[in-house]
């Protein structure tokens, strides 16, 4: 890291022990993503009622090129982290994972998803409950009407643009839309 590491206490003391578990876990951030430039840690303690113990609340702030990561562990009424250790355990996991994430964004290896495909509407046998689309580069693909959401089997025409997804597997007509929506 380019900055010191900052670690702060409210509410409460602050522990050799604690410190030396946030150093250890930021030091496991910076082996998993070494371009961390600065880490801010606040370990906060907020009292409940006399019969429930003290509530933790870790915040990690981290920054790194093009952008700042943000966690807040804040506890949940029901089940909270009562418990320090516990806290900054599920707050530095929640960290790691925003890390993950943004490690992918950075090297490009997010998922895309193919854009959809387009075709147009050939022939319907409404009786029968299906039809063909042909498809931009002149396929046919079978359309049932199970594959038209919202009872739009009933609307297409001969000759509308659809939009569609076909199914991994072939059916008995050749290809087969698992979906098919109209433009």
């Amino acid at each position: 890291m380019q900055e010191p590491l900052r670690i702060s206490f409210r509410n409460l003391d602050s522990s050799p022990v604690i410190e030396d578990e946030i150093r250890k876990r930021v030091a496991d951030l910076e082996r998993f993503f070494d371009r961390i430039t600065a880490c801010s840690v606040v370990v906060e303690v907020h009292n409940r009622h006399q019969r429930q113990g003290n509530l933790y609340h870790i915040r990690i702030d981290l920054i790194v090129p093009g952008r700042e990561i943000v966690v807040r562990r804040e506890p949940p009424e029901h089940q909270a982290n009562e418990d320090l250790h516990v806290a900054i355990h599920n707050a530095f996991d929640s960290a790691r994972r925003q890390l993950q994430d943004y490690a992918r964004v950075m090297r490009a290896d997010v998922k895309t998803h193919e854009a959809p495909s387009t075709g147009r509407i050939v022939r319907l046998i409404a009786e029968k409950d299906y039809g063909f689309l042909v498809t931009d580069s002149g396929d046919e693909v079978y359309v049932h009407r199970n594959a038209v959401p919202g009872g739009g089997f009933d609307k297409l025409r001969v000759g509308d643009r659809v939009r569609y997804v076909v199914q991994e597997e072939e059916g008995e007509h050749g290809p087969q839309a698992s979906t098919v929506i109209r433009l």
